[in-house]
């Protein structure tokens, strides 16, 4: 009798058709899924977090089961759980008979080289999942001098054929960034996405979660994320026809209160792999081609998914396990205790962090330009920074992560990601939003004991980093313009900053 093979199926590759799935045979071999406190405990993920990964890997599971597949899954309150995938595939080995392994990549270098070490045969298959391999990426990067996503992001245009006109882009542009940055307007109403009531096995899940994870930050409960297939395409159809038309006006905008706004809430489903990036992205294709959604919108959907995300994996793997440990600015801060809900007077860091306490979720421009923008300028450790961006963040999986936190947020990576740091003072955040009103500071005030600290914070970077960015062309003029400051102003300023850093740093509400 010839002996099964293992086929591992992680958390975050719940598709019928990924690869490791098409290379098996039903009628021989054993999929092997496992919850196991390594995975979730390895970062303090959020509670959200973890339920949805543990839901969602139950209830496909079941799918896989009632589809012919033989199962063998380990819950986490299993006690023959061996708490490590290694360890679950060896004992399931024992049990089973089989010496070899079929797996897809995992998006993770740590558990990468975690299976490598396995004493199993093991074969690992790409994530073809994603529209650019891996070799692709590095072919595409080789000789760049910078690699730009903007350059990527067309040549995944025209190799899917999204919004394309033969060889010309839909509307005669590439890309429709100008007419998505408008600011919040009074009486904007927002359309609300559904709410998926736990069931038997999300229940049945939260309350272990609960049990184990209940001191993680993050609160466990409304839980309304999809956790299989059909809730996935659910969430998908009320995006399209609600949101997705306003989306791109609005994109980078931001409201208190109002955690969701026109953004689609799908990044987790996708990274899960409950739904494909190709058919999200042709979904709001047909939207526009339908008339039902304008060009800007789906164009700014579709970067973000064929472009952005497509770019982040490749970025992710071509800097490989070496890439975590960047720090080309040599932050060292320690991430300050309001990023886990400590008290501040800054009401836009209060609205960002206290939202992702309860939703494990915030938009790209809260994590880029508030949560992110603060910690670079005040000069925090991108490892830390990276550690809790992967820690809170429903969606967040190393691959997609860590090049967004260390290149695109802290620029750690030197430049890799972006052309230049993604800082701004307060006034990025006042026209964006509505998070200064009613702020502990004055956004309009650039010193003194109202100053706002993305302000004074602001001109203490550009000011520490000088020798690095003052040649950069897109900041030579910020450069001018402090250079024409009084030297009694600038000397203030930097002292004011210096002095906010040491009462955070203390201890101090700030």
């Amino acid at each position: 009798m010839v002996a099964p093979r293992l086929i591992l199926v992680l958390g975050d590759q719940l598709s019928e058709t990924g690869a490791s799935l098409r290379a098996a045979d039903p009628g021989r071999d054993v999929v092997v899924m496992a919850e196991v406190m390594s995975e979730a405990t390895y970062v303090r993920h959020h509670p959200q977090k973890i339920a949805l990964v543990f839901a969602a890997m139950r209830k496909f599971a079941a799918r896989l089961a009632a589809g012919g597949w033989r199962v063998a899954y380990a819950r986490l309150d299993d006690p023959e759980n061996a708490g490590s995938i290694p360890a679950e595939l060896l004992r399931r080995a024992d049990a089973t008979g089989a010496r070899e392994v079929i797996a897809t990549r995992p998006g993770d270098w740590r558990l990468m080289a975690a299976l490598e070490e396995t004493p199993l045969r093991m074969r690992l298959l790409d994530d073809d999942r994603f529209i650019c391999r891996p070799r692709d990426f590095a072919a595409w990067a080789k000789g760049r001098k910078n690699l730009r996503m903007e350059w990527f992001y067309r040549e995944m245009r025209r190799r899917t054929g999204l919004l394309m006109e033969g060889d010309s882009p839909a509307g005669g542009r590439w890309n429709f960034d100008a007419e998505n940055r408008k600011p919040p307007k009074a009486g904007l109403s927002f359309p609300q996405p559904p709410a998926f009531a736990p069931d038997a096995t999300v229940r049945a899940v939260l309350d272990l979660v609960a049990q184990r994870f209940g001191a993680h930050f993050g609160e466990l409960e409304p839980f309304t994320w999809p956790t299989d297939r059909d809730q996935a395409l659910a969430l998908l159809h009320h995006f399209l026809r609600h949101a997705l038309p306003r989306f791109g006006d609005y994109q980078d905008a931001m409201v208190a209160g109002q955690p969701v706004m026109f953004h689609s809430l799908l990044s987790p489903a996708l990274n899960l792999g409950l739904l494909s990036p190709l058919e999200v992205a042709r979904a709001a294709e047909a939207e526009w081609r339908a008339g039902r959604a304008p060009l800007n919108a789906v164009e700014g959907f579709i970067r973000q998914i064929i472009g952005w995300r497509e770019f982040i994996r490749g970025v992710w793997s071509l800097g490989g396990p070496g890439y975590l440990r960047r720090n080309a600015l040599g932050h060292r801060r320690k991430l300050p205790a309001f990023y886990w809900g400590a008290p501040t007077r800054m009401r836009c860091l209060a609205e960002v962090v206290g939202q992702t306490r309860r939703r494990a979720y915030a938009h790209h421009i809260q994590r880029l330009m508030v949560a992110g923008n603060f910690a670079l300028l005040a000069g925090v450790d991108p490892a830390e920074v990276h550690e809790w961006y992967l820690s809170v963040y429903a969606d967040a999986f190393e691959w997609v992560e860590a090049p967004n936190t260390l290149g695109m947020s802290q620029f750690a990576d030197g430049g890799v990601v972006a052309s230049k740091p993604y800082v701004s003072s307060g006034a990025y955040i006042d026209r964006v939003s509505d998070y200064c009103r009613g702020c502990g500071y004055d956004v309009k005030a650039k010193t003194g004991p109202t100053a706002c600290p993305f302000n004074l914070l602001y001109w203490y970077f550009l000011d520490r980093h000088r020798e690095r960015f003052a040649a950069n062309p897109r900041m030579g003029p910020i450069y001018r313009g402090w250079d024409r400051r009084e030297e009694a102003t600038r000397a203030r300023i930097l002292g004011e900053a210096e002095a906010f850093l040491a009462r955070m740093e203390a201890g101090e509400e700030v």
